[in-house]
């Protein structure tokens, strides 16, 4: 399956969520940058709110695009144990590497978030989106950290992925919706006809336009 682009990966996702359509206990949660435009898709579809949901890839001292795990802004650390046993990194080594990743984490909350607190995910339906997964380790960090908040539903929304990482997934959660586990799976935008970076202005687009929708 390929998609025109993120907005369109949204609406199909959106018609596999639509018994959440509405729901006043219900928010989505996109991992910035490419997952928001998945996740307004949802939000405009859904009535529901959107908020962001920070989590930096840790990537390989070599191949900063080499996913050894990832850091979520709650704190949650995620680490790949296949990928640390290759490139058998220190513990200090690896505190260097989250200490720059928190930076980063910092100044896209006080970017995207300006001023305004992250929606409570107490008790709450949450789902949770990206534009795809390969290794899923920035994922699944995320869902560790949503976990400590204390949902009372938490679903994964991912239109593309490897039907491996999908199957960790879905122990993971709730409720799983993939639309796609292609074999062989090479990269996520492999699977888009139009994957153009998402920038940090347009996620600022993004989540203002869905909160505009739902005054």
């Amino acid at each position: 399956m390929e998609f025109r682009n993120r907005e369109e990966a949204g609406r199909h996702l959106a018609d596999k969520l639509r018994h959440y359509r509405d729901a006043a206990d219900g928010v989505i949660l996109a991992l910035p940058r490419g997952g928001v435009a998945v996740g307004f898709q949802l939000s405009l579809a859904l009535h529901l709110p959107l908020d962001v949901f920070i989590t930096r890839k840790i990537g390989a001292p070599e191949n900063p695009e080499y996913a050894l795990g990832a850091v979520s802004e709650t704190g949650n650390i995620y680490l790949n144990p296949a990928a640390m046993a290759e490139f058998r990194l220190s513990q200090n080594d690896i505190k260097t590497i989250v200490a720059a990743r928190r930076q980063e984490i910092g100044r896209r909350q006080q970017l995207y978030r300006q001023g305004r607190h992250p929606l409570p995910l107490k008790n709450r339906v949450v789902i949770l989106v990206d534009d795809g997964i390969a290794t899923g380790s920035t994922f699944f960090a995320s869902l560790e950290g949503i976990r400590t908040q204390a949902p009372k539903h938490l679903v994964a929304a991912i239109p593309v992925g490897p039907a491996e990482t999908i199957a960790k997934a879905r122990s993971l959660v709730d409720e799983l919706v993939v639309l796609a586990t292609p074999e062989p799976f090479w990269a996520v935008g492999n699977h888009y006809v139009d994957f153009t970076q998402v920038e940090d202005r347009d996620v600022l687009e993004y989540l203002n336009l869905a909160d505009e929708s739902l005054r």
